[in-house]
């Protein structure tokens, strides 16, 4: 077992680094169903949830780190050459498309709700109605409806393992199906939002060593600079520090887009190496202890998805919503403004702004909604 941070480091540098090289020198077939990100995404999960490094206070703190730091510098080389006259051209679509998800969740959980509704007698309805909050919004959103209803730790704690189980394996789908985005797209008639475009800047030579350095240096400070700024702004329990982080960070990667910076090469080389590397951490963090406990929950959640992902694609149809902006408005509802980005930067570079704005509106509406399917909630249990 793995008790300290280099060797942790090293494993996640591997595994990270294993199936694109084996996509890039086999081209087996699995990629076509499987693209790395996934496969890197279900092995870390696995080896996490196997026990292999001792999830400690050290492996913890570089954990946090990790993705505090590698996210923002993430999506400040994801902004170079990013055409914003593109992205606000999909306005109404990204809008339809939000309101459409959010509808979608509202009656998957009402309907889950009336299903289970029988074995969750009197309050147990709790951390259905606060799951609400975080799968429109976050976690804080969560908070908020728990103490508005008068919710129990205990229930909280069934809110949490069900979000983060039930995510984790909405995530991999959400990855996965990106290569079905072409059929999925002739059925609906609808135009690819990944096809934009993007009006980059030719860089102006080969990536080299120092174009690396460089650029890798220039996002570390970017975004250790954004963490210290968003320490003086404001916050609220819609907007945090992590958040002004990956905002300021943003700003920061669209004005270097509009100068003469934006040429210079390995920008794109750092970005696809960072966002498999955040993936890994991500997936590190997987913990299924307590699973047990918590079975009817686990399948209230697994229903919430289900019923989601079926009105969704009804709505694709019949709104001609591609798979891309349906992927990305799901994951800024269930997942929030830290993992949407690294899928819409999957998809396609051109729509991590778009991801990004629709997570914080996910967060300025997610504790009413809680709020109104909770009092519903009660409503129908006759409480």
């Amino acid at each position: 077992m793995i008790h300290t941070v280099w060797p942790y480091l090293a494993v996640m540098l591997l595994a990270a680094g294993t199936f694109p090289a084996l996509e890039r020198r086999t081209g087996w077939r699995v990629f076509e169903v499987l693209p790395p990100i996934v496969l890197t995404y279900l092995l870390v999960t696995a080896l996490a949830v196997s026990g292999l490094w001792q999830v400690n206070d050290e492996i913890r703190a570089a954990q946090s780190m990790l993705v505090s730091r590698m996210v923002p510098a993430l999506l400040f080389l994801l902004m170079i050459n990013c055409d914003l006259r593109a992205i606000l051209a999909l306005g109404p679509r990204v809008l339809g498309v939000f309101a459409c998800t959010t509808v979608s969740l509202f009656v998957a959980f009402l309907t889950t709700f009336l299903i289970y509704h029988r074995w969750l007698p009197g309050d147990d309805w709790h951390p259905l109605a606060a799951l609400s909050g975080s799968w429109v919004g976050g976690t804080a959103n969560m908070i908020a409806v728990k103490q508005a209803i008068g919710m129990s730790d205990q229930h909280l704690a069934m809110s949490l393992l069900t979000d983060a189980l039930c995510y984790s394996m909405w995530v991999v789908v959400l990855f996965a199906v990106a290569r079905l985005a072409p059929a999925f797209n002739r059925w609906t008639r609808a135009t690819s939002s990944g096809d934009i475009q993007v009006a980059e800047v030719r860089a102006s030579g080969p990536t080299t060593p120092d174009s690396v350095l460089l650029w890798l240096g220039m996002a570390l400070l970017v975004a250790a600079l954004a963490a210290w700024v968003a320490t003086y702004l404001p916050t609220s329990a819609m907007v945090s520090a992590t958040t002004w982080t990956i905002l300021l960070s943003t700003g920061a990667g669209l004005l270097v887009a509009h100068t003469p910076l934006a040429r210079f090469p390995g920008a794109g080389t750092i970005s696809g190496a960072l966002l498999i590397s955040v993936v890994a951490v991500l997936a590190s963090q997987s913990n299924f202890h307590g699973i047990g406990a918590a079975p009817l929950y686990l399948l209230c959640g697994a229903t919430v998805i289900t019923l989601h992902a079926i009105l969704l694609v009804g709505f694709a149809k019949l709104f001609r919503f591609d798979l891309y902006l349906c992927g990305i408005s799901s994951l800024a509802h269930i997942g929030g403004v830290a993992a949407t980005p690294i899928l819409a930067a999957s998809y396609s570079r051109a729509l991590v702004p778009v991801g990004i704005l629709l997570a914080l509106l996910g967060y300025i509406l997610g504790t009413g909604f809680g709020l109104l399917v909770a009092s519903i909630m009660s409503m129908l249990a006759g409480g």
